[in-house]
């Protein structure tokens, strides 16, 4: 079994930077995930990790399964991973299906870091509406000031052009963080 430290994983992504092989990355964090015993990073953020590295490898079935391991998982993560469900669900043109997952993280308790995720995977794939809820939903719920309220209020401006939307109160505010 295995201790997982940041210093690890660190290690593992310079290697895998400079080698530029996701796949050989996802191997690794896929066998570090299976010998987890404990660390300074959750088993679920692991594998988060390992699906994203599948996604850059080309392989979203692989992602997905990883993303729903993370899921079931329910270690400590920064982002939902129901959110790369979702967004790999899209790649895969399951968009039924990816609208399903986003309606169940809304339905529960989600944090802005998801928030912003979710705005970003409806842009790509065309929902600005959904995303412009998500996105302003996400800046609502962090404090002022924040680096995570100001990427949301940007992606939310961004949307915002998109639908030619006028200026108010939101944007302004990201107006001052300048």
């Amino acid at each position: 079994m295995a201790h997982v430290t940041h210093e690890q994983l660190d290690r593992l992504l310079e290697q895998a930077l400079l080698l530029d092989d996701h796949g050989a990355l996802a191997r690794q964090l896929d066998s570090l995930a299976r010998l987890y015993e404990s660390g300074e990073v959750s088993r679920a953020a692991i594998l988060v990790m390992a699906a994203e590295e599948w996604r850059q490898a080309g392989q979203p079935a692989a992602a997905l399964d990883r993303f729903h391991e993370a899921a079931r998982d329910g270690g400590d993560v920064l982002v939902d991973p129901r959110s790369g469900i979702a967004d790999t669900l899209f790649e895969l043109d399951r968009p039924d299906e990816a609208r399903e997952v986003i309606a169940a993280i809304r339905g529960g308790v989600w944090n802005p870091a998801t928030a912003l995720t979710v705005a970003e995977t409806l842009v790509a794939y065309g929902d600005l509406e959904g995303a412009h809820e998500w996105a302003t939903e996400g800046a609502a719920a962090c404090a002022q000031g924040t680096t995570m309220r100001e990427a949301l209020l940007r992606t939310r401006y961004r949307i915002r052009v998109d639908l030619g939307l006028p200026e108010d109160d939101l944007d302004a505010s990201l107006d001052i963080a300048r």
